[in-house]
């Protein structure tokens, strides 16, 4: 029997839209907030880096030299026709982007701290800046992956143009993230100990060193929901020219509005307390 004063749930729904829209618009109106604390991080992070960029590829890099010899040569996985470094790569790549934005924005508003308790300004601006000096070794990365194309004599096609699309899901997956692990970390400090491990595990449940087409039947279907598998396969679909991946990939964008969407409205209820726990 519903209590006396709970709304019906389509003024509920309702609530939940406007509240999702708010948050769109104060993103917008924070815009200049956002630029400013992205060019601050990046600043800090490469002010005292004797090697610049540099650290930007190691991690790839020598991920793709152990995968290369442990799936590429004793497991022989396949790789689409695609050389097996060069598919590797790549997968590394988008997920290097998802992995660092998100654990960066998932800490963002504890290392602010005194930020959060003492300035006024919109607290949504903090985890949606740590996407973006992200982006800058996603592009660094791309150019590693374009010479090793022209290494492998592997042409673009037309596919090429829905880059910016894949980047754009990339970007809101880890923002999705983000925005639950960082309200919840002001919370529960464990969290921040948790992200780690859990982002490597991800790793190995992602078609990072391996193609999703790999599992079949109900398998497939739970592993679609991994929003990384859409994202990295559509991701070769158009550098590599993979094929296209299929019904997983709803699955997977699916997966992703949810997270965004259950992530904001998370997000907007929890930071009405963060300077009281913080």
């Amino acid at each position: 029997m519903p209590l006396p004063n709970a709304s019906p749930p389509w003024k509920q729904n309702a609530a939940g839209a406007e509240t999702r829209t708010a948050a769109w618009l104060t993103l917008w109106r924070s815009r200049d907030l956002i630029t400013f604390f992205a060019l601050r991080d990046l600043r800090v992070r490469y002010k005292q880096a004797a090697l610049g960029v540099v650290w930007v590829l190691l991690q790839p890099i020598a991920s793709v030299v152990i995968f290369t010899l442990v799936f590429g040569r004793l497991a022989k996985i396949s790789s689409q026709g695609i050389p097996y470094p060069l598919f590797a790569l790549l997968g590394m790549v988008v997920w290097t982007y998802f992995s660092t934005a998100t654990v960066r924005g998932s800490e963002v508003l504890v290392n602010n701290s005194q930020l959060v308790t003492k300035v006024s300004f919109p607290r949504i601006a903090a985890p949606a800046a740590a996407m973006l000096p992200p982006l800058v070794d996603l592009v660094v990365s791309m150019v590693l992956v374009a010479l090793l194309m022209v290494f492998y004599q592997v042409s673009p096609t037309w596919r090429l143009l829905a880059t910016p699309l894949w980047i754009v899901v990339l970007v809101l997956a880890a923002f999705g993230m983000a925005l639950w692990l960082s309200a919840l970390n002001v919370r529960y400090r464990d969290v921040q100990h948790a992200v780690g491990p859990m982002m490597q595990i991800w790793l190995f449940a992602s078609p990072v060193a391996y193609p999703s087409s790999l599992l079949s039947g109900w398998h497939e279907w739970l592993y679609a929901l991994n929003p990384m598998t859409g994202v990295i396969e559509l991701a070769r679909w158009s550098v590599l020219n993979t094929p296209w991946p299929g019904w997983p990939l709803a699955v997977s964008l699916g997966t992703v509005a949810a997270l965004l969407t259950g992530g904001l409205a998370y997000f907007r209820r929890a930071e009405r307390s963060f300077a009281d726990v913080i």
